[in-house]
């Protein structure tokens, strides 16, 4: 095993690489673009026995991975915001073919307006997809992620597609030091692809076909990818733990920090939770009494688990880098449903921030922790709150009026 610093996006390619992935349909989309690269340059010179095919588009490339992995290979692909949606038709149809494979998604806020910077509503608008979402904080957890990917995808009790999610810009061309471990090591955690009759033979043809159903014949085909779903809590967590006494890094499908004696946690997904982490560590050299907890899995929802870490406590502030309009944070709403009508369960405080890769700085993690608190002494819980400085207000503001200065200058128009 080697130690190198790598950017999320190479951490991500390696993981793919370490799979001994069979085939990789692609197409380039910022900020994701840089694990194709990488694959296509270890392909060129005969380190990765795989085939990389350039598609037109995200649709084609996500119709190519499902109808791949129907074959029996094992099929690797990334993408990111506009290009995610880009595909979502066929996001449902492959997993509604059971077919296991593995999608990087380098989260990208969606336009309009157009951005480059991460927020979560790209991979979020997939949650309902049949997809499972594993969620990155780290460089090293985007390499074990997509190896914990593959291993759940294909097992037998689950057999459904998986998202590897880490956010653009904050990790994805940031380097951090990550252990690569040896092929041999992969091997003995990921063997080859058992596709258990799944297989492509032109003179014994075989049609995996999605035909039209009926209602009562439709429920039960989804419904088994409902049980798929949830088989794949257990699976994950016997994954996991072999991951951990293999290579000695645990990722469970819930991350617990100072929570057994925190009043207040915090709630988090993605690269901004190492944020919180850092400021939990300042408000207990305060003597507050604050917790943080980072739910890796997405889908499904690990909601026993937090279940377990959060009852009994007196509060939670839910920080959402998502907006679902007119409702507000996805995780909050997810944590609301999970908790609801349970003996202990907190108030919670939902926060909306860090949409288009905007900042939160560790004041506003501190002010977040104040304003629950308050909210827990008032036993009232509050309305859903954009984090948005005055300042930030001020010079858009100042952008609107420059905007309509030159509006009238120009005058009507002909």
């Amino acid at each position: 095993m080697r130690r190198v610093l790598l950017t999320g996006n190479a951490a991500a390619a390696w993981g793919a690489r370490l799979a001994r992935v069979d085939y990789v349909p692609a197409f380039p989309i910022t900020p994701q673009t840089e694990i194709i690269e990488a694959l296509a340059r270890w392909i060129d010179a005969g380190e990765m026995a795989a085939r990389l095919v350039t598609l037109e588009s995200e649709h084609s490339m996500i119709t190519a991975a499902g109808a791949a992995a129907a074959t029996g290979v094992r099929v690797f692909s990334a993408t990111s915001s506009q290009g995610l949606l880009y595909g979502m038709e066929m996001l449902y149809t492959v997993a509604g073919w059971r077919v296991p494979w593995v999608l990087v998604n380098v989260s990208r806020g969606l336009s309009a307006p157009i951005t480059l910077e991460p927020d979560h509503n790209d991979v979020l608008a997939a949650r309902d997809s049949g997809f499972l979402q594993i969620h990155c904080a780290g460089c090293q957890e985007v390499l074990d992620s997509v190896l914990l990917a593959y291993r759940l995808a294909e097992d037998a009790r689950v057999r459904l597609p998986v998202i590897v999610n880490l956010d653009g810009f904050y990790l994805s061309f940031t380097r951090e030091p990550v252990s690569i471990p040896e092929p041999a090591e992969v091997d003995a955690l990921l063997p080859p692809f058992d596709p258990q009759g799944l297989a492509f033979r032109a003179g014994a043809p075989l049609s995996q076909a999605v035909a039209v159903l009926g209602g009562g014949p439709y429920s039960y085909f989804r419904y088994q990818v409902q049980l798929a779903a949830q088989n794949a809590l257990a699976v994950y967590d016997e994954i996991a733990a072999d991951f951990a006494e293999r290579f000695g890094r645990s990722h469970p499908a819930v991350e617990a920090y100072q929570c057994d004696d925190a009043e207040v946690v915090l709630v988090m997904m993605g690269s901004f939770a190492t944020k919180a982490r850092a400021a939990v560590d300042r408000l207990r050299d305060a003597g507050r009494p604050v917790g943080l907890l980072r739910p890796r899995l997405l889908r499904p929802f690990p909601a026993a688990a937090c279940r377990r870490h959060l009852l009994g406590k007196r509060a939670l502030a839910v920080i959402d880098q998502n907006l679902s309009p007119g409702q507000g944070g996805v995780l909050a709403t997810e944590l609301a449903a999970a908790l609801y009508g349970r003996p202990g369960a907190p108030l919670l405080a939902s926060f909306i921030g860090g949409l288009g890769g905007r900042d939160i700085p560790p004041e506003e993690l501190f002010e977040i922790a104040r304003v629950t608190e308050a909210a827990a002494e008032r036993g009232e819980t509050p309305p859903p709150r954009l984090l948005y400085t005055e300042a930030e207000l001020r010079e858009l503001r100042k952008l609107q009026t420059i905007a309509a200065v030159e509006r009238d200058r120009r005058g009507p128009a002909p």
